[in-house]
């Protein structure tokens, strides 16, 4: 059958799959350039393909930029074809789901697909009489019962993600795509091509692998001081899916027995991918800023209101659970001064945020910029104390405002906003936990302020 790139018909074999993936990405990459160059005078590199998908979406792109990216995209729409028609071959190939090719479109996902599939054999190679030497190595160190060999995966699992982890955290200061998305998939994946060497598995056996792969690693990054309990356990959800889909790939692929012969290639390429996509986005350390505004109605004017809200009593103790796991909560408000240049101190259980006053309009605005943070939750853990790098400088507020709008019958809408920015991504799923930690510190001062307006009115 003639090989066409643009016909959906057909298979291909995995050399030239890697090889007109690799020519197609260097004739984009180079097309890139060269149009950010000419055009927009903008350098290009490698690691701002990361930039606009960081956050998840294009919202977070500069006006100024959209133009470019424009351009880019329109000039990326053939290329995304002719990728896509390949990946859909190669699954073919190898008698995968054609639905696998939205991996295709997952970032750093796609990068570690596009490494599995130059490496996993077609369905229908067989096996050679004579094994190779890797071969008949992994025969001997991998045991045949299952409890065995899911407990060789998950040793070996948990001594490579703290191994990359602490190069992600510690050498590269970096909690990004590598740490949060390449490194659950690879645990789900390598796991399970590890469990299933020797012989079928069950699905639910596969996934139950993945999942406990996931929360060892969690256990062992608490044992050995690396994080705390709370930083693991937000960043277990998204852990567990991409974990479960990586062992998903790997369940599919347990069903040919030529899959072994890729076995040693596909875990020597993974463990090495994921370290590189994160030296890769550590070279960029861009990140957007965000906007968070909570709103409420309070029985008592805004003369009242403004009082409580430029300073305020020492609140009681909170309810809520995301601040009795650890998460910073404010705790009392007050301010040296008055008017623009005034200073405010808003006192929060882990350490001050020090306010300059930016702009004051007495029962209407209070505006501020923040120009000192302190640490955005106290860790559970089973030691005196540790500091992972996170809690310096990972999540910062830029600024904040209380506005304060009258309304009929003496009452006031008083709306709260923070402006900030956080460092680690995926960022549209931090986002989720920063906005929701955030909402709740608003609501907190909001009620307080309300309460101790409408007693005293």
């Amino acid at each position: 059958m003639k090989f066409s790139l643009w016909e959906w018909e057909g298979t291909i074999d995995r050399g030239s799959y890697a090889f007109w993936g690799c020519i197609l990405f260097a004739i984009k990459h180079n097309l890139d350039r060269f149009i950010a160059s000419v055009f927009f005078h903008r350098s290009w590199f490698l690691n701002n393909y990361l930039i606009p998908s960081r956050s998840g979406t294009v919202l977070s792109i500069q006006p100024q930029d959209i133009p470019l990216y424009a351009t880019l995209v329109v000039l990326a729409l053939p290329f995304i074809w002719i990728g896509t028609v390949l990946t859909i071959k190669r699954l073919r190939s190898i008698g995968l789901s054609s639905w696998l090719v939205l991996l295709f479109f997952v970032p750093v996902l796609n990068l570690l697909f596009f490494l599995l599939l130059c490496l996993i054999p077609p369905c229908g190679d067989v096996a050679v009489v004579s094994k190779p030497g890797r071969l008949r190595l992994l025969d001997r160190l991998i045991p045949d019962d299952k409890f065995g060999s899911a407990a060789l995966a998950l040793a070996l699992n948990v001594i490579s993600a703290l191994l990359f982890t602490l190069f992600s955290v510690d050498v590269m200061r970096n909690y990004g795509w590598g740490l949060f998305v390449g490194m659950p998939f690879c645990l789900g994946f390598t796991s399970v091509l590890i469990y299933s060497y020797h012989r079928r598995r069950s699905l639910g056996s596969c996934l139950t692998v993945s999942l406990c792969s996931v929360g060892l690693v969690g256990a062992a990054l608490i044992a050995v001081a690396f994080e705390g309990l709370v930083c693991v356990l937000m960043a277990a959800p998204l852990a567990a899916v991409l974990a479960m889909l990586g062992a998903w790939i790997a369940y599919l692929l347990q069903s040919r027995p030529a899959s072994k012969q890729g076995i040693a290639p596909m875990l020597f390429a993974l463990v090495a991918a994921v370290p590189l996509v994160t030296g890769l986005e550590s070279a960029d350390p861009h990140s957007s800023q965000f906007e968070v505004k909570t709103a409420m109605e309070i029985d008592a004017p805004p003369e009242e209101v403004w009082k409580h809200v430029i300073a305020f009593s020492e609140l009681p103790e909170p309810d809520e659970w995301i601040f009795r796991i650890g998460i910073a909560y404010p705790v009392r408000a007050r301010i040296d001064g008055a008017g623009p240049g005034a200073v405010r101190h808003c006192e929060f259980s882990t350490g001050e945020f020090t306010e300059p006053i930016e702009v004051w309009r007495p029962n209407e605005l209070l505006r501020f910029s923040v120009t000192s943070n302190p640490q955005p939750m106290q860790e559970w853990t089973p030691y005196s104390s540790i500091r992972p790098p996170h809690l310096d400088g990972f999540l910062v507020s830029n600024g904040g405002q209380f506005k304060l709008n009258r309304l009929r019958h003496n009452r006031t809408y008083l709306e709260g906003t923070t402006w900030y920015q956080h460092h680690m991504w995926p960022e549209t799923y931090w986002k989720l936990w920063a906005d929701f930690i955030i909402h709740k510190i608003h609501m907190r001062v909001l009620n307080h302020v309300a309460y101790q307006s409408h007693t005293e009115k």
